[in-house]
This record gives structure tokens, sequence and C-alpha cells, in this order.
């Protein structure tokens, strides 16, 4: 079966309304050769191998998933970084995967990004102001150029920097600081989407509940569309409205953040969520560790079927010959509570609670 066989049909988080972002049936492969003189092509890293959803103005897409699954190129690939070797990525309708030039410029005045690394992603040479006002540079018409360090000092307070600060560089900042002012340089063009990438796996434990707070209360203020990247499952909880579980290069299950954290209903999610770390001591034994056997396959070689299969404690001879697409399981299409979503397995169902 082939990507485009077995690629998921779109999942909406619009709640009904129009989608902001469209993306169908996207796929990134990695060419990889042989030879020094005759280079020929003897297979493909498929690190994106056929994703599709939707995003409506104002929500959060949560996307989560071990390191490897496909996540930060998936990143790259709706912010036009990367060109995807086949699929959609619509916004408002308009196909950006085919622009280019001045086309391509316009439609990233709307769609920006924010980096993992707040220490790698802002240029050290220069100081935050500038770094902030780097956008206007490449599109002026967004601010005149009488404005825009009135602009640049409004963008450091939105995100709770200090104004006077703009003449400082980043290294006099601390961790969670840059990471406000690359925040800052992602909203100079007043996006309408958000694309971060592991916004605050950088950042100390108490720096990022105040990261994800600032990002929360600019979503409110500004209307902003989220598609934040992450592997920590509380992280993508606090902040988004759907769930998007990722797996070599597929999404696993989808869902809101109660269907995906309390009714998880694919065994890659479940065994993800036994994995997160309880305080409470007295609880910690509670609903048992699922302990995932053998290594993670290689995005060259993903095994046929299910790509779950050969860690999976429920595979059978179905799951090698057999793509499960994902949808809402034929087992739960009459389930009343929040275990009906789609799931890509074929014996979706919620886990006991003392499994």
């Amino acid at each position: 079966m082939t990507s485009a066989e077995a690629a998921p049909r779109p999942v909406t988080g619009s709640g009904g309304a129009e989608p902001l972002l469209e993306v169908t049936d996207l796929v990134r492969h990695y060419p990889l050769t042989r030879g020094v003189l005759l280079r020929r092509q003897v297979g493909a890293v498929r690190a994106v191998d056929g994703v599709s959803f939707t995003l409506a103005a104002g929500r959060t897409l949560g996307v989560v998933g071990e390191s490897g699954c496909g996540k930060s190129t998936l990143a790259r690939l709706l912010v036009g970084l990367e060109r995807p070797t086949s699929g959609l990525v619509r916004y408002r309708g308009e196909d950006i995967t085919r622009l280019s030039g001045r086309a391509l410029r316009a439609v990233r005045r709307n769609i920006q990004m924010v980096f993992q690394d707040p220490y790698t992603s802002l240029n050290p040479r220069m100081t935050v102001g500038d770094i902030i006002g780097e956008p206007f540079e490449i599109h002026p018409e967004a601010a005149p150029r009488g404005d825009r360090r009135g602009r640049v000092r409004e963008l450091l307070e939105l995100v709770g920097l200090d104004p006077e600060h703009a003449s400082r560089y980043p290294h006099q900042f601390s961790g969670g600081q840059r990471q406000r002012v690359g925040i800052a340089r992602a909203l100079a063009l007043r996006p309408e989407v958000v694309v971060a990438d592991e916004p605050v796996s950088a950042l100390d434990v108490s720096v990022q509940a105040q990261v994800v707070n600032l990002m929360r209360r600019l979503q409110d203020e500004l209307g902003l569309a989220y598609v934040v990247i992450a592997h920590d499952l509380s992280v993508v909880r606090h902040i988004s409205d759907q769930v998007a579980v990722m797996y070599l290069g597929r999404i696993a299950e989808y869902g809101t953040g109660e269907q995906i954290h309390d009714h998880a209903t694919h065994p890659y999610t479940q065994a993800l969520l036994s994995a997160v770390p309880v305080p409470d001591p007295r609880l910690r034994d509670r609903g048992g560790r699922i302990l995932l056997t053998g290594d993670v396959p290689s995005p060259a070689d993903p095994p046929s079927g299910c790509r779950f299969r050969t860690r999976c404690w429920k595979a059978t001879g179905r799951c090698a010959e057999q793509a499960p697409p994902l949808a809402v399981p034929a087992a739960l299409a009459d389930d009343p509570t929040p275990a009906r979503h789609p799931s890509a397995c074929h014996y979706a169902q919620t886990r006991a609670p003392d499994a």
C-alpha cells in the first residue's frame, strides 16, 4: 500500500468554523542515495507520510510524539521552509506549496514560527530591538520606517519585557526572556497562524508555565491560531484544543485534550500517557506503566501495515497486512463517551483503569 493510499482523511478541530489552515495528505520524503560520480536513489526517509488536519482561527492544535516521528519536519512544511514531496497545505483556501517568490513571501507574513532553542534561534551579534524589527526589513509594508522603533517597543511590552532593553543583546537575557523575544519576533508581522516547535522544551519547568500562559494570553488578545509541537503531554493538554499523536510520520490518534488524555484508544498513546511522571507517590503505581519492547523502526524502512505493530502487544497478522485508517473505530461508533474519536488501530479501545 502506498503512502497516498494509507493517508488518513482530514480530521478537523475547527468546531464547524471555516478552516484557516487545511493540510491534506502531506508527505515529505528525503532521498537516500548511493555512489560518488553516478548517484542513484536507493530509498527514502519517510519523515512525514500522509498527514491531514484542519485548523480554525483562534484554535490550537497540539502535535505530540517521540523524537524522530516527524513533528519538526511537519512544522517546517507548514511555514514553507521546506517543499513537500506531495500533498497540500492550504491557507485560506490557497495551496501555499505551489507558491514562490513574492506570493510565498506574502503568505509567510500570516504564518510565522517560534523555534525550539532560544539560545541558537537569535543572532548573538544583533540587539534584541534589531532582531524583533528585522521582519520589517523583509516586509517593509508592514511598518513604515519611522514607526518601527515604536512598534518594537510595543512588541517587547506585549510579551512582558521592558521596552528599555531593546538595545541589549541576547546573551544578556535568561532563557525564558529569550523565548519571549522569539515570540515577539514571530508576532511582528501580525500573523494569523503561529507554528511553535517545542517552544518550552529548553526552559526550566517554572519558566515553561510562564511562557505557556503568555501564549494563551496572546491567543485571546490577538485571535491567533497555534500549531504547537511538543513531546510533553502536560504542555499539550494545557494549551491545545485538539491533539494529534504522531508515530513514524503519521497521525496515530486525534481528538480533544479530554479524549486523548482521559480516553485514549490507541496503544501508542496509552504507552505515552503511562510514562508521564506522577508527582504523588501514592498514585504512581495506579494505572500501570506500559513498557514498550523493541526499538523504534527506521523511517527509511517502516513496517508494513500498522507502523506501531512491531512494538504493540495487541498486534496480529492483520496489523502486518493492512494499515488501519485514521477514523472512529467501528467498535466505538455508537459509544456516547469521549472514547469515540479517530484512532489508527484495528483494535482500538480504552484502557481499563487497573490495566
